[in-house]
């Protein structure tokens, strides 16, 4: 038996059988990144304290990784012991030497962010100040990079894994914190943030990142002919500024 699941961004999944996960790129350039979280996850799942995804090649051509399933849904309710349980696990996650090649953060896209979509913005210069904090970023440490709550699994009311691996790069830890400081309830939040050990300049940076958060949700509707995004994505950036 095979069931759709619902539509990714960069790929696309289904469940076969109940069991396996099978996911395929949507666009040829995803391709790369998709065998790079092979090769990733195969070496850091064992390091982390809950499930990830050890996807294998399936087929070379075309592309098809295939990885059992993460028992869980997307996460809805979250208490204070499912911040501290993620607040071990994104600790875990950052504390590891990267000793298997990752890519770095490429930040590209804040060049098109302020070629593409300050236009679409109502006049407010906060947004090219917001644009303007990220000229500096942390490159050395091991994150997630798309971390919600579509890929936080929990099951039977507790945290259960993590998804969704595509974007893992060297880069800023905040960008994993954003949603879980800024888009979560406060006592999720703030066990989440002892149990980790946040500091101040951190949850600085994590509020910026939540800030940015709509930004790619308007180039992803450009790209994709998807108006509907490129509204939402802009009324996001300009309540979250």
């Amino acid at each position: 038996m095979i069931m759709e699941f619902g539509s990714g961004w960069d790929s696309a999944a289904t469940l076969v059988d109940g069991r396996w996960v099978e996911r395929r790129p949507r666009r040829p350039e995803v391709a790369p990144r998709l065998l790079a979280e092979a090769r990733l996850l195969s070496w850091l799942a064992p390091l982390l304290p809950l499930p990830v995804p050890r996807p294998v090649i399936f087929s070379a051509e075309p592309l098809v990784l295939r990885h059992e399933l993460v028992p869980g849904e997307p996460a809805e309710r979250l208490a204070a012991v499912d911040g501290r349980v993620l607040g071990r696990f994104l600790r875990a996650l950052h504390d590891v030497d990267p000793v298997e090649p990752v890519h770095e953060a490429d930040l590209g896209e804040l060049d098109r962010f302020r070629e593409e979509v300050v236009p679409l913005l109502p006049d407010c210069p906060r947004a090219t100040a917001l644009l303007d904090e990220f000229r500096s970023v942390s490159k050395d440490c091991l994150v997630h990079g798309d971390l919600g709550p579509e890929h936080v699994l929990c099951r039977d009311g507790a945290v259960s894994g993590v998804i969704d691996w595509t974007d893992a790069h060297l880069g800023d830890p905040a960008i994993d914190l954003a949603w879980a400081l800024f888009g979560t309830p406060p006592e999720f939040a703030h066990a989440l943030a002892e149990t980790y050990g946040v500091s101040g300049k951190l949850r600085r940076r994590a509020l910026l990142w939540h800030r940015l958060g709509p930004w790619y949700e308007v180039t992803h509707g450009l790209d994709t002919g998807r108006p509907e995004l490129v509204r939402d994505g802009i009324a996001g950036i300009v309540s979250r500024l």
